[in-house]
């Protein structure tokens, strides 16, 4: 596979993930054409994600001022395409909020993505017993948060498991049209993380993500961690059909 060229780097850090077990059919609507739900041991899932985006550079060298180090929280779900005797396996984002509009209107106007901005914040505590992290934000009036709490030093996660599944995707997905989707691909070193037995989310989830979603959300998260981050490579996207 040729090498694509990078158009963002960056390092994303701190990362509160909240797995979910869904329907399928829930998802299907937000299916870009040209790939299919991927799945764990006959599940799917989603994740609720919160983390920091920092040093963030375009074409590897130009820094945006003011755009450089921001948050950004995002509910996705997991795919995957064939092409020839390879297996792509992505996400595809349902939404994504980050705190600067021009950040919102780039990203879509790129990658066809379902960015929009509101206020955000987040606070991360470190000693010696573990990590806790927490984002918050304001959407359209409601106010919301996400958490997450872990103890111990953090590790690579074990082949087969449900962290392993959710963290290894290296390729992202979006419908530029209902006959056209953008393919990009994600390079990062392996994560290591914590497992948290103590995380929530606190919002109506419904009016974030729409009415299918209240139910999920309001409910225990089926796997919840935080992931320590890395330095990342997101490659210029392509037009599959």
């Amino acid at each position: 596979m040729a090498e694509r060229r990078v158009f963002l780097s960056a390092e994303w850090r701190d990362l509160v993930m909240l797995n979910y077990e869904v329907e399928p059919e829930i998802l299907r609507q937000y299916v870009p054409r040209g790939v299919e739900l991927d799945t764990f041991e006959g599940r799917t899932f989603v994740s609720l994600v919160g983390f920091q985006f920092l040093r963030t550079k375009l074409y590897g060298c130009l820094a945006v001022p003011f755009h450089s180090n921001f948050d950004e929280v995002n509910l996705r779900f997991y795919v995957r395409r064939r092409e020839g005797g390879e297996i792509r396996r992505g996400v595809v984002f349902v939404r994504e909020l980050v705190p600067r509009m021009a950040i919102a209107r780039f990203a879509r106007l790129m990658y066809g993505e379902k960015y929009d901005a509101c206020p955000m914040w987040h606070r991360i505590a470190r000693n010696a017993d573990g990590l806790a992290a927490e984002y918050g934000w304001r959407w359209r009036g409601g106010q919301f948060q996400l958490s997450a709490q872990a103890s111990g030093a953090p590790s690579r996660v074990a082949e087969g498991t449900l962290e392993n599944f959710i963290t290894e995707h290296y390729w992202g997905y979006s419908a530029k049209s209902a006959d056209e989707s953008i393919e990009y691909r994600v390079s990062h070193d392996p994560w290591r993380v914590w497992v948290s037995k103590s995380a929530r989310f606190d919002g109506d989830g419904g009016a974030l993500y729409g009415a299918g979603f209240r139910e999920i959300l309001r409910g225990t998260p089926d796997s919840a961690f935080i992931a320590e981050g890395s330095p990342v490579l997101v490659h210029v996207g392509t037009r599959i059909s």
